[in-house]
């Protein structure tokens, strides 16, 4: 039997209310539409390569940083701890937290970004429109339909980001993005998992790597607070427990803030329903206090962390990997494996885009001294 969803609060969305998948298929006896959907994305392709692209650090350069995979895990852990607090859909907010990633290219932020200048005269490259992209159609794993086939609700979750000429192209699954309306709370609460995530983590990975110094984080609020209740409660511990113990702190601070905060917006706004809640100002966030201490720490990330001068080196490799990569597949198709060979034909630069977009970090570094090493 499928367990009820009863303890669900009014606003939440249902799986026995889902607008469906865009092809028919039997339920499942044992589980409900959205356990479905994250079974079926734990085991597609493009999640287990995950565990080969970057987060902040490029694969090759440690065993012990995140990566898209470790990132996702955490993702889905901290989203689905508020969405039992709110009384929303955990199964939901886990698939969405589990795909956001899914069309990552390799080297994270650096790749992407290379890759979207090279496809700019082809339509653009943007990650949460390539994850879509692999859960409607590049992942082949069923023989009555391409891609997953997943529940309207989920791939309008994964749909963070979306230009309205896009939108006007995708159709029903991005149409709040033309009328100014909201995602469920489900939707709404991944994305803010998401942040908690990647900024606490970012910090623990700085940390690790000794990019930064625990003396740089004594100016960031959030951490020094912390830092300090570690530093005066276990004043004999080592500074790996240190770092750990003062990053779990502050994700339990953020996650506890946004659980008041939205909660606070619940009752203000009084939604009844998952379309009440589209139509309301957005209702999952942080508390002022919150995130202008959160945007300390961010800003801190961008000029200590991400523009670091060993990420930086690295970042201008990873473009230039992704830039000859995609150069010479579009100057060449042949060179492309056969399969993708044939979809170039049909579908032009979008399929090298899409092939790129689908390496692992170290598989894009063989690839690319496949072809351009010589001897």
């Amino acid at each position: 039997m499928i367990p009820g969803e009863d303890w669900l609060a009014p606003y939440a969305v249902r799986s026995s209310q889902s607008r469906g998948r865009r092809y028919p298929e039997p339920e499942a006896a044992t589980r409900t539409a959205f356990q479905r959907d994250r079974d079926r994305i734990i085991h597609c392709t493009a999640f287990r390569r995950l565990e080969y692209k970057t987060q902040v650090f490029v694969n090759h350069e440690g065993d012990l940083f995140r990566t898209r995979l470790t990132h996702s895990l955490e993702v889905a852990q901290i989203a689905r701890s508020v969405a039992r607090s709110l009384r929303v859909n955990e199964d939901l907010v886990e698939a969405i937290a589990l795909a956001h990633d899914l069309g990552h290219t390799p080297f994270g932020h650096a790749g992407q970004d290379a890759l979207n200048e090279c496809m700019k005269p082809f339509g653009g490259f943007e990650h949460n429109l390539q994850s879509l992209r692999v859960v409607d159609e590049l992942e082949e794993r069923y023989g009555a339909f391409d891609g997953l086939n997943l529940c309207f609700e989920t791939r309008e979750g994964i749909l963070k980001h979306c230009s309205l000429e896009n939108a006007r192209r995708l159709g029903p699954v991005a149409e709040r993005f033309l009328t100014r309306r909201q995602a469920s709370l489900e939707g709404q609460l991944a994305n803010l998992a998401d942040e908690i995530a990647y900024n606490n983590h970012d910090v623990d990975d700085g940390l690790r790597s000794g990019l930064i110094v625990t003396g740089q984080l004594e100016g960031i609020p959030i951490v020094a607070r912390h830092s300090g209740e570690v530093r005066y409660r276990f004043s004999n511990i080592g500074e790996r427990r240190a770092v750990h113990e003062t990053v779990r702190r502050m994700i339990n601070t953020l996650v506890v803030d946004l659980i008041e905060e939205t909660q606070r917006r619940i009752s203000l706004a009084a939604p009844e329903s998952v379309d009440d809640v589209r139509g309301a100002a957005p209702l999952v966030g942080f508390s002022p206090q919150t995130v202008a201490e959160a945007e300390v720490l961010k800003k801190f990330l961008r000029e200590h962390l991400y523009r670091h001068p060993e990420v930086m080196r690295m970042t201008a490799k990873s473009r230039r990997i992704v830039r000859e990569l995609f150069d010479a597949f579009h100057q060449e198709p042949g060179l492309l494996p056969a399969d993708h060979q044939a979809r170039a034909a049909e579908h032009g630069p979008r399929a090298i885009a899409d092939y790129i977009a689908g390496m692992t970090d170290r598989y894009a570094i063989r690839e690319h001294r496949r072809l351009f090493a010589i001897g």
